[in-house]
């Protein structure tokens, strides 16, 4: 088990048809617009690729200035698809969504990013719809911060893909992606696709949805440019980033790098830490390639959670909210990353494209308590290797755009659990799996206002785990004798369907749709934990490393709204779970959950009122609960019903002063190991974040705010599983600053 899931286990331990009519209203409103002739434009894009960093079914974008797309037209002639006879004839509706048929999806620019007062890259993206965050660690810098697309609590990590480039990032462990390892500065954009549908793609993980985290990398700017930054505030937080990006004829370069220190909202909070990337680009009409290397260092003291317990008059929420228990737990990472590839033009409309790349990630944690220390160290190395084939082209007469390839993936985990620092360690596990894949998916036209998608994935995945143990001498006496692992060796295949559609009524209205099946292997730190550690008389029990495969199987429906400067994206949802894997905090083990069920709703919208204001919005209703079994009806923990958001961005003067603000809320919800709903919830709450920010000549500067009405709150507790009432609690901060400032060259 990685260091930092092991410390959030270890202290586990201790709104639906309103928001998807509400559109419908609006439809009414922009309808007569939709008689204009539409331009000649294709439902399918057939020109060769011409950005390697895309997703491998990706959004398409505009390029109107300041907007969250949840839709978008294109506007230039190389989007234009050839009919049969290879010119294009006819009018047609404008596609407004270019990403995997059938699913909802959003775009987040590097403007919006760079305007947005959020303090932290998850709470940008938790600015859409149906998006929940969930933070042990204080909030500093979003250190460790979950994200949860549709509503899986404690397990987002292992339910959220996140790629970066297109490339998926998520590791064999239960750690999940740190959002605060990338550099903001370096982020193009985000592109968003919620539901399982990305599994056909990008293979497991992708229960939730898909996070593509879209890197600048200096192709086609200026000769050389260079940018720096430094910034302080609260909890004597500072701050620096420098970037630098440099083109000449074929060959680009660019860096983008930063450092944060910060003591942190609580005590034990204190956060150090570097991030670096870099990229060596070289572009010609029929090949591209590119390197890209990455580090990442990291250290954080870990607080732990408040105690309250009534039946002893305990409120450590109220005492001491800023206190910790554990005044010396701590963790430390180091990550390591290279990724090369290229795309070359084979024939017209046909392009392989190669990537591979190494991913190494090291892990230390101490915790400290007085029934037993315990030190983790753990070391991560993950190889990998994915070609493919994009073939666009026209076929019997439809307009076909086919993507297929093959995905493998080895990764060697080895983890070592002394009591201390230095001494033998009492277990020593040796996991290492290896999957395979192949995959095929393909987007038809079948009219010039309707598109049709379908893909499968198939997938092995085969599995070593061992554990050595060395218990000391003297634990019968202590009671602190632990069992042995049983070694396992398995070969397991699954497979992932995606089906979809899209259909265009006119230029300002469509509907979409799709139905999937995915699938998620367990991790390596659920195996670990994968049974119960001691019998009824706590004598030590042997695990065996095995847990089933978690499945889902998604329906999806809903429509898109684009009139001058208005947009929407509305959608209704249905997911089924099989084996869906849970930490039970206490029992100490994973467990395959009875059958469980997720259904909502999302919606989103902008309205551009002029030329300097923009106003956005979205509201979700998120339902996450047991279909069987003894909790047959009930929610899962840790799902907040409903969530809302909204947000306006005023150019008060050319760019020389912008103002934005963002308000988020969402409403209460059950605490970590309440699968019975029968302990007092976690508390509904809001946070209001403002910034104003201004650029003059090459100098630009930023004053945020976040948190104005200093809401006092917090978005993770874990109930007791002895007495009633009794809970810990990990509070977020209140009112902070940030100012910044820097120049460009």
């Amino acid at each position: 088990m990685s260091s930092i899931s092991l410390a959030a286990q270890r202290r586990r331990s201790r709104w639906l048809a309103t928001t998807f009519l509400v559109p419908v209203l609006s439809f009414g409103v922009s309808t007569a617009r939709a008689q204009q002739v539409a331009a000649a434009l294709p439902p399918i894009e057939i020109s060769a690729p011409n950005d390697d960093n895309r997703t491998r079914a990706r959004p398409k974008t505009d390029q109107e200035q300041g907007s969250r797309r949840v839709v978008s037209a294109p506007t230039s002639r190389r989007d234009a698809a050839p009919s049969a006879g290879g010119t294009a004839t006819g009018a047609t509706a404008i596609r407004q969504f270019n990403g995997i048929v059938g699913a909802s999806a959003t775009v987040i620019t590097a403007e919006e990013i760079a305007h947005s007062p959020a303090a932290t890259l998850q709470d940008i993206i938790a600015q859409t719809p149906g998006v929940q965050l969930t933070s042990l660690y204080g909030g500093v810098n979003g250190v460790k911060t979950s994200v949860d697309l549709r509503g899986f609590g404690a397990f987002a990590s292992s339910n959220t893909l996140l790629l970066i480039n297109g490339r998926r990032v998520n590791d064999v462990d239960m750690q999940g992606v740190d959002f605060s390892t990338i550099p903001r500065d370096s982020i193009e954009r985000i592109e968003i696709t919620r539901g399982n549908s990305g599994a056909v793609l990008y293979g497991d993980n992708a229960i939730g949805g898909v996070i593509n985290i879209v890197l600048k990398n200096g192709v086609g700017g200026p000769p050389a440019a260079i940018r720096a930054e430094g910034g302080a505030g609260s909890f004597n937080a500072r701050m620096v980033s420098l970037s630098a990006a440099t083109n000449y004829g074929p060959w680009s370069a660019s860096f983008y790098g930063n450092g944060i220190k910060s003591d942190g909202y609580r005590v034990n909070n204190a956060l150090d830490q570097r991030n670096g990337i870099g990229n060596l680009n070289y572009t010609t009409s029929d090949l591209t390639a590119f390197l890209t290397l990455s580090g990442d260092d990291q250290k954080l003291g870990f607080p732990g959670g408040r105690t309250v317990d009534p039946s002893i008059g305990l409120d450590q929420l109220t005492t001491n909210r800023r206190g910790t228990n554990t005044p010396f737990d701590y963790g430390n990472q180091q990550g390591a990353n290279a990724t090369a590839g290229f795309t070359k033009t084979l024939f017209n409309g046909v392009d392989l494209i190669v990537d591979g790349g190494v991913r190494d990630k090291k892990q230390q944690a101490a915790f400290f308590n007085p029934f037993g220390n315990s030190y983790v160290d753990s070391h991560l190395q993950t190889w990998s290797i994915t070609p493919r084939l994009s073939i666009k082209n026209v076929m019997f007469g439809l307009p076909s755009s086919i993507l297929t390839g093959v995905d493998y993936y080895d990764a060697t985990f080895h983890q070592e659990r002394p009591v201390n620092r230095g001494t033998p360690p009492t277990h020593t596990y040796d996991l290492q799996q290896q999957t395979l894949a192949g995959y095929w998916q393909q987007t038809i036209g079948l009219l010039p206002t309707t598109d049709f998608s379908y893909g499968a994935r198939v997938q092995q995945t085969t599995l070593k785990a061992r554990d050595i143990l060395n218990n000391d001498p003297n634990c019968a006496f202590f009671f602190t004798c632990s069992a042995q692992n049983l070694p396992l060796d398995s070969q397991e295949g699954q497979y992932a369907l995606h089906i979809g559609l899209e259909h265009r009524f006119n230029n300002v209205f469509s509907v979409f749709g799709r139905a999937a099946r995915a699938f998620r292997t367990p991790n390596v730190d659920e195996r670990l934990s994968s049974g119960p550690a001691f019998d009824p008389f706590f004598n030590a029990l042997p695990g065996d490393f095995r847990l089933k495969t978690q499945t889902s199987h998604d329906i999806e429906g809903g429509f898109r709204i684009k009139s001058g400067g208005f947009q929407m994206q509305s959608s209704i949802y249905g997911m089924d779970l099989e084996n869906e894997i849970h930490f039970i905090p206490a029992l100490f083990y994973n467990v395959n959950l009875d059958p469980t069920r997720r259904y909502g709703s999302e919606t989103s919208a902008s309205l551009r009122v002029s030329d300097e204001v923009l106003l956005r919005g979205g509201v979700a209703y998120t339902r996450a609960v047991f279909r069987e079994g003894a909790f047959a009806g009930l929610d899962v923990p840790l799902v907040s019903r409903y969530t809302a958001s909204g947000g306006v961005t005023w150019n008060i003067w050319q760019k020389y002063l912008v103002a934005d603000a963002t308000v988020r809320g969402w409403s209460e919800r059950f605490m970590d190991n309440d699968q019975a709903n029968t302990q007092r919830r976690i508390p509904a709450s809001a946070t209001i974040d403002f910034k104003l920010s201004g650029e003059y000549e090459h100098f630009f500067w930023s004053l945020s705010v976040n948190n104005i009405l200093d809401a006092l709150y917090y978005d993770y507790a874990v109930a007791s599983s002895f007495t009633a009432g009794r809970f810990s609690a990990y509070p977020l901060p209140g009112r902070t600053y940030m100012v910044k400032a820097g120049a460009t060259f």
